[in-house]
Formats: structure tokens, C-alpha cells, sequence
């Protein structure tokens, strides 16, 4: 790298919290649950495939946003609704309340806890006087950070209460990441992003920062292509490597 790293912004669902999977199961609820809803005379809706059209349509984006890329994936057109529409099959917003029903539902049975490699990379990364920022477009990624303890080890973290107040667009825009490098008080050419999601390594190299890492912890085989084809710079296994990366052991 041509210019040091001074800062990492963390994507939290899926890099730092064991988080997505309970996503993509709240997405296969809500959609799959509207589909004899959306049939048409061309026959039932297959269902939603909570890997590929989670990762390809969803993942990383507010829920409106989320909701809106899978229906016009699917081309069920739908109006568009209202923000306070109550959680149902008949808007976008309806879809993304039904999403954010299931979600919650599962958190009151389910904890979510961070991956074993967070903490270690964390503290090496602070250890070498490096800023860590979180973000995420979830309103619960506050709450659940601070549940896994790891929100003291931030210096700055934006979520979806800070976008929504803030009017800051979601992934693929970048920002939420310009606005956690903001607050950092660093230059996004000297912040590196750390996101698994394949909008959210887009939105670092809409972004302009220094480095782009994509964090692939599924088995899928074309994940790590993808990352690379949507803006990663360089593609990882865990925290670990990235903190490797950033500090001058690594590669």
C-alpha cells in the first residue's frame, strides 16, 4: 500500500457479529410468506433463496432498500407505501415491517454474539494506535454490540438511527462509511472498509478509500469472486488477516 492505513470502518452483520444468517432467515419469512400473495396467472413465486438472493439483493441494505431489490429482481410490482405502514404484503414498506418483525422476534430467543476472531483483531488494531469505527444500516446494530461487549471498543460507530436522523443514503452509496471516517477525523484514502456484503465493498470503492477488504466466511464458491468483481481490493477469511494487513505483517 502506497499510503498507510490509518483507520478501519467495520461492516457489523456477518464481519463482526454472527448476524447475517438470522437476517436472511427474517427476509425468507417476510418474502416467502407474501408469495401466494404475488402470484400471478404465470404461476406461484419460487421461493426466497436465503443465500444467493440474500447476498445478490439484500444483504447490507436498509430494509426499503432490500425489499425494493428483491421485488424488482422478481418483477412484483408493488406501490411504495409509507415509512409507518404496519408489516404486511401490499407495500414495500408493509414488506420491509414484515422483515423487521421477524428480525425482532428472533433476538428475543436468540443472542447474537461476535465471531471469535473480532476481539483479538480489534485489540491489535487499537494496540498499533489504529481507529476502528463500526457501521451498519440496522437500528439494532447499537444495541447488539453493546450486548456482545464490544461497542467500548469503537471510536465512532453509525447505524441505521444515525442514518435515518442524518438522511444518509444506504449501500451501495457510501455514506455511512464517509460519515464514520468523519467522525474519525481521517481521510477515506487513509481508512480501509471491512465489509462482507457485496454492496457495502461497492460502496468503499464508490467511496474512494484506501483499501477495500471483503470478508468471505461462507463456503460459497464464487464469494470470493464477487467481492473482488463489486470493489474488494483483497478478499479474507477473518479479522485476523485484516489485522495482519493493516498493521505490516501481512501480505
Amino acid at each position: 500500500m502506497s499510503t498507510k492505513i490509518r483507520a478501519v470502518i467495520f461492516d457489523t452483520d456477518g464481519v463482526l457479529l454472527d448476524s447475517a444468517a438470522l437476517h436472511a432467515a427474517a427476509w425468507k419469512t417476510a418474502f416467502d410468506g407474501c408469495l401466494d400473495t404475488w402470484a400471478s396467472d404465470d404461476g406461484r413465486q419460487p421461493p426466497f433463496d436465503a443465500d444467493r438472493e440474500y447476498r445478490d439483493l439484500v444483504d447490507g441494505k436498509p430494509r426499503h432498500d432490500g425489499a425494493l431489490a428483491f421485488l424488482a429482481a422478481r418483477r412484483i410490482a408493488l406501490p411504495g407505501g409509507a415509512p409507518d405502514d404496519p408489516p404486511g404484503c401490499g407495500t414495500v414498506w408493509a414488506v420491509a415491517a414484515r422483515k423487521e418483525q421477524a428480525f425482532t422476534e428472533t433476538l428475543r430467543t436468540r443472542p447474537v454474539e461476535p465471531f471469535d476472531d473480532v476481539r483479538p483483531a480489534l485489540t491489535r488494531l487499537r494496540n498499533q494506535k489504529v481507529r476502528c469505527a463500526a457501521v451498519s444500516a440496522s437500528r439494532h446494530a447499537r444495541s447488539l454490540l453493546e450486548a456482545a461487549g464490544l461497542a467500548g471498543l469503537f471510536d465512532a460507530l453509525v447505524d441505521g438511527v444515525d442514518a435515518g436522523r442524518l438522511g444518509l443514503a444506504g449501500k451501495p452509496d457510501p455514506a455511512l462509511f464517509l460519515e464514520a471516517a468523519d467522525r474519525l477525523g481521517i481521510a477515506p484514502a487513509r481508512a480501509a472498509v471491512v465489509e462482507d456484503a457485496l454492496a457495502g465493498v461497492e460502496a468503499g470503492r464508490r467511496g474512494r478509500f484506501g483499501l477495500v477488504v471483503g470478508i468471505s466466511r461462507t463456503n460459497a464458491a464464487d464469494a470470493e469472486a464477487q467481492l473482488h468483481a463489486h470493489g474488494a481490493d483483497a478478499v479474507f477469511p477473518d479479522l485476523t488477516a485484516v489485522a495482519e494487513r493493516v498493521c505490516g505483517a501481512g501480505p
